[in-house]
């Protein structure tokens, strides 16, 4: 059955951050993601879960100067120590928050800049990140981002993203299908769900969603999904689903596709 986790840094806005966590519990959320708990002591946030009786299933690795417009840097040539530096307290907050995925952002690649050479330096970078988390039974993510919504940033297709998991070959480096950047990036939703999700052993360690293409609650648009969380649970998808939409008004007002969805999964 499909499981859905709140993303407390899109929804819930309206509240304080450190509401948010009781907010998605008493909407019935029993599981969380973020984009950066890095703002917060892990401890502070491990305590928000446990009092509210969530998991945390997601989080991001440092993006570097966010303000400044960095998306990440685990792509960019000369910023490798950088990179594994803020993946080392990325998996320290792993540990304290028992999070089982870091999604590792692959940064900017100026137009002129030599793509094999900032490939190069990704692999190199996500291998490391892989063997780094294993021990603390952490998997990581790569995700495929739409130019359209993040110009420049260095990986766009699921092609692309899939490739690099399977040149790797490392067991706990997986992909983050963010289905709205998908449709946006190349549609084809149903071939690359079950080209990818389906294969065996599948390589998809995390699926977000929100409508297209004005990333609110995924419930209109030019995305059918009452048919792609059925075909996702056909396709025997047991992971979560991270609702990384931005709500039109009030989060819990516009949870109505959810009671919905889950009338119609039972």
């Amino acid at each position: 059955m499909t499981r859905y986790a709140a993303n407390l840094s899109t929804m819930y806005r309206e509240h304080d951050f450190s509401d948010r966590f009781g907010a998605a519990a008493r909407d019935g959320f029993t599981a969380v993601e973020l984009m950066f708990p890095y703002p917060y002591p892990a401890r502070r946030l491990g305590k928000l879960l446990q009092e509210h009786g969530l998991r945390q299933v997601l989080f991001n690795s440092p993006p570097g100067d966010w303000n400044a417009g960095d998306r990440g840097c685990a792509a960019i040539p000369g910023r490798e120590a950088e990179f594994r530096e803020g993946f080392c307290k990325a998996v320290e907050y792993a540990s304290v928050l028992e999070c089982p995925r870091i999604h590792a952002m692959a940064g900017l690649m100026p137009q002129d800049a030599n793509r094999a050479r900032f490939r190069a330096t990704y692999l190199e970078n996500l291998a490391w990140a892989a063997e780094r988390a294993a021990p603390a039974g952490v998997d990581v993510l790569i995700e495929p981002i739409a130019q359209r919504n993040i110009p420049g940033y260095f990986l766009n297709r699921q092609e692309e993203a899939h490739a690099i998991v399977a040149e790797l070959d490392k067991p706990n480096l997986k992909v983050m299908m963010d289905l709205f950047h998908c449709q946006m990036a190349e549609g084809d939703l149903t071939g690359n769900l079950r080209r990818y999700l389906g294969a065996r052993p599948s390589r998809v360690g995390h699926i977000q969603v929100a409508s297209v293409p004005g990333r609110h609650e995924p419930d209109a648009g030019e995305i059918n999904y009452p048919y792609v969380f059925e075909l996702i649970d056909e396709l025997g998808y047991s992971g979560w689903i991270g609702l990384e939409y931005i709500p039109k008004g009030s989060t819990s007002e516009g949870l109505g596709w959810l009671d919905a969805q889950s009338a119609t999964a039972h």
